[in-house]
C-alpha cells in the first residue's frame, strides 16, 4: 500500500474548465494537515499582526467580528494537484486588518496555533488578495478547515493560506516557513507550478 491516500495520483479534467498546469478538478473538500488539529476556544482566540519594530496589534473574536467582512468567491488550488473552484468564504481583509500598522516591511510570516508558519510578499496580503477567514459555504469554518479561522490566499498554493491562524510577523528579509524549509517552493503560484524550490 502506498503512502498517499488515494485520489492524489491526479485525475482527469473535465470539459474545457481552466486549471493551473497539472491540477485536476474536486467537488469534495480534502483535508491534509502537517500534524493534529488544534483546539481554541473562541474566548481564548486571538489573532496579532507583529511589525518589524517590535509593536503588536492584537485583536480579539468579538474584536475581529466587529470589523466589516467580505463575502469573496475563490478557486483553490493545492499543491497535492486537487483544484476547488467557486468556494465561498466569509472574512475580514486583510487590508482592513493593516489599515493602521505602520510598517516598512516587503515580508511576511504567517504563524498558526500548533506551530505552523508560512512565508509570504506583504504585497500578496494587500489590495483584496488575502483575508482571515471564519466562514466556510455559509458556516463557521470547521477545525478541520482551519477553524475557528484561516489565512485565505486563493492566489497561492493552498500551503500558504496557513489553518488555525494566529499572527503575521513582518520582517525586512524573507523567513522560509515549515513547508519551505522543506524544500516546498518560497512563493507558490499555482499557474506557473511552483511547488519545489527550483520550480
Amino acid at each position: 500500500m502506498g503512502i498517499v491516500s488515494r485520489g492524489f495520483f491526479g485525475r482527469r479534467r473535465e470539459g474545457d474548465v481552466k486549471l493551473p498546469p497539472g491540477q485536476y478538478l474536486t467537488h469534495d473538500f480534502p483535508v491534509l494537515s502537517a500534524g493534529p488539529t488544534p483546539r481554541i476556544g473562541l474566548d481564548r482566540w486571538e489573532f496579532a499582526i507583529d511589525t518589524e519594530l517590535g509593536e503588536t496589534h492584537r485583536w480579539s473574536w468579538p474584536e475581529l467580528m466587529a470589523l466589516p467582512s467580505e463575502t469573496p468567491t475563490v478557486d483553490l488550488h493545492c499543491v497535492t494537484k486537487w483544484s476547488k473552484l467557486g468556494t465561498g468564504w466569509q472574512g475580514v481583509s486583510l487590508d482592513v486588518l493593516l489599515e493602521n500598522v505602520e510598517t516598512g516591511a516587503e515580508y511576511a510570516l504567517a504563524y498558526s496555533y500548533g506551530g505552523y508558519t508560512t512565508n509570504l510578499p506583504l504585497e500578496d496580503l494587500l489590495d483584496g488578495k488575502a483575508w482571515i477567514a471564519y466562514k466556510y459555504d455559509g458556516d463557521d469554518l470547521e477545525p478541520r478547515h482551519g477553524g475557528p479561522a484561516r489565512l485565505l490566499v486563493p492566489h497561492l498554493y493552498l500551503w500558504k493560506s496557513a489553518k488555525w491562524v494566529r499572527g503575521i510577523r513582518l520582517m525586512n528579509e524573507d523567513w522560509p516557513g515549515f513547508w519551505e524549509t522543506a524544500g516546498y517552493h518560497d512563493y507558490g503560484d499555482p499557474w506557473r507550478e511552483q511547488r519545489y524550490q527550483g520550480d
